[in-house]
Order: C-alpha cells, then structure tokens, then sequence
C-alpha cells in the first residue's frame, strides 16, 4: 500500500533544494579532499620530518586514513538523530563541524614549532573532519531524494555527489594555483595554510543557502505517521534506527557496503594516490600532476548528471555494474600512460578512469536511498557509506603507497583496484532494481521485513 504522493516541489523550490546540497557538499568535500592533497604534498615534510620521503608520505596517509575511521561513527550519531529529528538539522551541524575542523588546520603549528604534538594535533582535527563528513553524504542526498520527483530521482539526487567532484575542483584548484605563483620554499613555509583558512568563509556561505531550505516532506509525513500511531498506542515503543535497519535492512547494508568498494578505492587512488605516483614514479612535477587532477574533476563533474538521469531510463544497477566494470578494466591502462611521463597521456588516464567513477557514483544517492524505509533512511544509507569508507578509501592511497614501496611497480596496485571491481560487480549484480520504489510509501507495521514486501506503487 502506498502512500498518497505528495505535492512535488515547484521547479524553483527543488533547484534551491538542489543548490543547498550542492554548494554544502561541495565545501565538505573541500575540506576534506584538501587535507588529502596536503598529505600527498607537504605534510610529510612539515609533521613528519627526518623520515624517508616515501615513508613520511605514508605516515602522512596514515593520519588522511584517521578521518575515514570516525566516519562511521559520524554515520551512527547523525544517522540515528537525522532519523528522529530531520535531514535540515544534522546537515548544519555537519558543516560547521567540518569548517571549523579544517579552519583550524590552517592555524595549526607544524613539528618545527611544537614538535610531536603537531602530527597528534592533526590527527584529532582530521578525526573530526572525518565524523563530520560520516554525517554529511547520506543527510544530503535524502534532502534532494526526498523532495523530488520519482521520475527524475536519479538525475536531481545525482547533484550533490557533484559535491565531490566540484570539492576536488576547488582543492586542487586552489592548491595548483598556489604551488604556481609561489615558490617552492613559500608553499612549504606559509602557503599551504591559506586554502585551509579559506573554508571559513565557504562556511559561512554554505549555512546561509541550508539554512534557507525546508525539511524533507517525506520525513515529516512519516513523523506525522509514527505520532498518529504512537497516540493510538500509547504503550507502543519506537525502535532505535539502528536497531530497525539491522533487523530490516541489513541485506541492503552489505549491498551498499559492497557497491562502494570500487568506487571508493578507484577514486582514492586516481586522485590522491596519483598524485605520488606520477610524482616519484613518473618525474612529473608537483605542478603537472596537479592540474591533471583538476582538469578531469572538471569532466567528472560534467558527467555524473548525465549517469544519474541514464539510470532514471535503464535503472541504477546497469550504470553502476558498467562503471564497476569499467574501472576495473582501466586498471592496468591507468598506470602504463602515467609511465610514459607524458602530461597528455596523465590527463587521459585520470580522466577516463574518473569518467567510469561517475558510473558508479552518480547512481548511487538515489540507488541507496531506495533501499530503505523513511524512519531509518539516513542511518540505513549512511551506515551502509560509511562503514564500507573504513576497508575502501581509507587505506587505499596507503595500501597503494606501500605497494609501490615493496614492489616497486604498479601490477599490485591494478590487481588491487580490480578486485576492488569484481567485488562490486557481485554485490550490485545480487541486488534489486530500486528504480521504481517510492520513498513516500507507508511503511510495514513493525516486525514486518521491509526488505520482502511487495515493491510499492510508482508514483510521480
């Protein structure tokens, strides 16, 4: 039984809805993919001194891999609240968090001035960053999910995880410019520390545009439900989101978990490990490699709207098998034109292979959205994100670094990313087509499995 649809938003209002996710995702994804690109560049010389280059990277890795570990955490406290209190809440909670986090990053004193509380102060502020985003991703994709159409959903909910690209955008943008109008020396000593002081001004901007949107109609209807059922049983007790997503959902949680290996670990290691490789691999300069990475995040950007509304005609797992598959098959070719130490054949590489990404990426807001029930949506999604974050990118730029440190050759790090791929592959060929679910439909009387009743009517 489904439930009446509710009145879609007028085009202006699901634009402004849209910009909100958008532009704070966009920040969130700043901050945190800056602290990766720093990692690869300057902070093993400024808080891990004395060390083997490549070792100092990795140490460096390690404190860049902290910040996914508090995401699942960040998952289960935004999770649990964004389900019992709303989507609108959590989400400006997030960003302040995350802003102030990498604001303070920028102020931070390096192993020189305090010696080795500086690499455990970076680590704390990177562990929050990281709890931070654990919250952001799911509040924000189920803001845009939940308020539009069904027949577009994969389109409109595929705008934020433009997010991430747009996040990587303006951190290598931001970082290519810097490492080009200053000197080596410069960017070392002072630079680096204004792109994390930026984001104290793209906070601001960020609250301004969430603050100014509504809550999820989806979500209020189904409070509306819950309290109508709570006044008729007074003595009925509301589980835990936590609890109903692992007793209703948790076929779809290892779905999700696994749907997000290849993509999570292909786009570590073709944006933030790439950046070592071509750089003591390859001999491409710091410069070179960097705006390899902020053209193909142009392209990336352009093309995860045009996946989204693909799966809106053919559904969401064909798109996320094809970029599965694609990024596995891009493995080997990846790296041999990095070694030719040509600019061009960097920029295909990180291109093509980003381009696979979005296959995946794209797909997923409303792919995982559909998977689970309104009242345990964000928990459901974000645990199903983020806990897969923990085995997938966050020690896929050191795995990757550890590879080419043992073996000194790429083969590992392809054979990594392809299983990542086959991995993947078997998770989303076992799953449902989510396409024509509608996030508005009733939901079962406790004790019912979600996951086995009758798919819902579509609506639009």
């Amino acid at each position: 039984m489904a439930a009446p649809a509710s009145a879609p938003p007028s085009p202006s209002s699901l634009r402004r809805i849209v910009a909100a996710s958008l532009i704070g995702t966009t920040i969130e994804w700043y901050d945190f993919f800056l602290y990766g690109a720093a990692a690869a560049l300057v902070f093993n010389q400024l808080f891990f001194p004395g060390s083997d280059p490549l070792v100092g990277t990795l140490l460096s890795f390690l404190t860049y891999a902290v910040g996914f570990a508090a995401r699942p955490i960040g998952a289960l406290v935004f999770g649990h609240y964004g389900d019992r209190l709303g989507r609108k809440k959590l989400l400006v909670l997030s960003l302040l968090l995350m802003g102030g986090a990498t604001f303070a990053i920028g102020l931070l004193p390096t192993h020189a001035t305090i010696g080795s509380a500086a690499p455990v102060l970076l680590t704390v502020l990177r562990l929050v960053q990281g709890f931070a985003l654990g919250g952001e991703w799911g509040g924000a994709v189920l803001l845009v999910s939940e308020h539009g159409d069904a027949r577009r959903r994969g389109f409109w909910a595929s705008w934020p995880q433009t997010g991430a690209p747009a996040g990587q955008l303006l951190a290598t943008g931001v970082l290519s410019a810097l490492t080009a109008l200053l000197s080596d020396d410069a960017f070392t000593a002072w630079g680096w520390r204004i792109p994390f002081l930026l984001s104290g001004v793209l906070v601001l901007v960020g609250l301004w545009i969430r603050l100014s949107v509504d809550e999820s109609p989806v979500f209020k209807e189904a409070i509306a439900r819950s309290e109508k059922r709570k006044a008729a049983d007074k003595d009925r007790v509301e589980k835990m989101p936590l609890v109903a997503v692992l007793q209703h959902h948790w076929r779809d949680v290892l779905v999700a978990m696994g749907a997000r290996m290849a993509e999570n670990i292909s786009y570590y290691v073709i944006t933030a490990f790439v950046l070592v490789y071509a750089t003591t691999r390859a001999g491409l300069d710091k410069q070179t490699a960097l705006n390899a990475v902020l053209i193909a995040s142009a392209v990336h950007f352009a093309v995860i709207p045009a996946w989204g509304a693909l799966s809106d005609r053919v559904g969401r797992r064909p798109v996320y098998l094809l970029g599965a598959a694609g990024v596995g098959l891009w493995a080997f070719p990846f790296f041999a034109l990095i070694d030719t130490e040509s600019f061009g054949n960097l920029l295909l590489a990180v291109t093509v292979g980003l381009v696979f990404h979005g296959a995946m990426y794209a797909p997923q807001a409303a792919f995982f959205s559909e998977m689970f029930a309104t009242r345990m949506r964000y928990s459901g999604a974000s645990i199903g994100a983020q806990f897969s974050s923990v085995a997938a990118g966050a020690p896929a730029p050191l795995i990757a670094t550890a590879l080419l440190a043992d073996y000194d050759s790429a083969t590992p790090i392809a054979l990594y990313v392809i299983s990542a791929a086959l991995l993947t592959l078997v998770a989303v060929g076992a799953a449902r087509e989510t396409r024509q679910r509608d996030l508005a439909a009733i939901e079962p009387e406790e004790g019912a499995d979600v996951t086995t009743a009758a798919p819902p009517a579509r609506t639009v």
